[in-house]
């Protein structure tokens, strides 16, 4: 078994179509047909099957696949570290982030350090804080940002790099604003915004209503914490979000922000790193420069 087969497997997965993983590797199509072939008789198994025109995955393709796209990121991994050996100055970072940290602590963060190192290359992708951890897992990327509550999830270790409180937030002509001190029950009267159920805020809204046995009124569920905002800025409804990532509307007047009632949940920005991945001098280098810009 090497690589290319492994390469294959993951392609397959994506495209479905064996002439579109042959573009992808730079292959004929026989060629990808033989290895294909040829990691079956390897295994003496069938990973592949042909349905409508598509190639797809069996039970055990699939099993392969799992472990295909780890060996697959780690061998990226292994090619990287060995030509940036302590080099500092030049390299990769793969950062992965959830939204709060990725739109409204990182772009500041990042654009400092590109100016320092110009010559490493630096890739954030936004995502769930679930997915972020998951990247983590199988060595898809570096380092992980995200905003969620503690969390234990060996082999990565996580360090708390600032608080990231949640509020609720209305409009200024909205009726709540006379409230300054709110009560669960009050909620239930109102229309309120949720979040989509991969986040971390919407784990949270939801444990929160149940520890306080309160039913929210579902208005509306967005999966952009930037529609969230504008839709509650232009109407009745309510909705719990990041007080950083609102900072702006609220120096501008354009929302108001009350204590969550009753809320015994803390959530932080953490980073993460996977303990089974070496540690380059350039992710040490971040890790550094994130620190001091937080902190600072």
């Amino acid at each position: 078994m090497n690589l290319l087969k492994l390469q294959i497997v993951v392609l397959l997965e994506k495209y479905k179509k064996i002439t579109a993983v042959a573009d992808e590797l730079g292959l004929k199509q026989p060629t990808v047909t033989f290895h294909m072939k040829s990691l079956e008789q390897e295994l003496g198994v069938q990973l592949f099957e042909t349905r409508s025109g598509k190639v797809h995955l069996t039970e055990a393709g699939k099993s392969l696949f799992h472990y295909s796209v780890k060996i697959n990121s780690l061998a990226q991994e292994a090619e990287r570290v060995v030509k940036e050996f302590d080099q500092l100055g030049r390299g990769s970072l793969k950062i992965g982030a959830s939204y709060v940290p990725g739109t409204y602590i990182l772009p500041r963060i990042l654009s400092g350090f590109a100016k320092s190192y110009p010559r490493i290359s630096l890739s954030l992708m936004v995502r769930t804080a679930p997915v972020v951890k998951e990247l983590l897992l199988n060595h898809e990327i570096d380092l992980g940002i995200v905003s969620c509550e503690p969390f234990q999830l060996p082999p990565l270790l996580a360090e708390t790099l600032c608080e990231d409180e949640l509020v609720l937030i209305m409009s200024p002509q909205h009726w709540l604003a006379g409230h300054s001190q709110l009560y669960p029950d009050q909620l239930e009267q109102v229309p309120f915004l949720l979040h989509s159920p991969e986040s971390s805020t919407r784990q949270l809204t939801s444990k929160w209503a149940q520890s306080n046995r309160i039913e929210l009124n579902a208005h509306m569920e967005l999966d952009s914490l930037e529609a969230i905002k504008q839709t509650v800025m232009l109407g009745e409804g309510v909705s719990f979000v990041s007080r950083i990532a609102v900072r702006k509307e609220l120096e501008n007047g354009e929302l108001l922000i009350r204590q969550i009632p009753q809320n015994a949940y803390n959530r932080y920005v953490f980073f993460a790193y996977n303990l089974d991945r070496r540690q380059s001098a350039v992710m040490d280098e971040f890790i550094a420069h994130l620190r001091l810009a937080v902190s600072g």
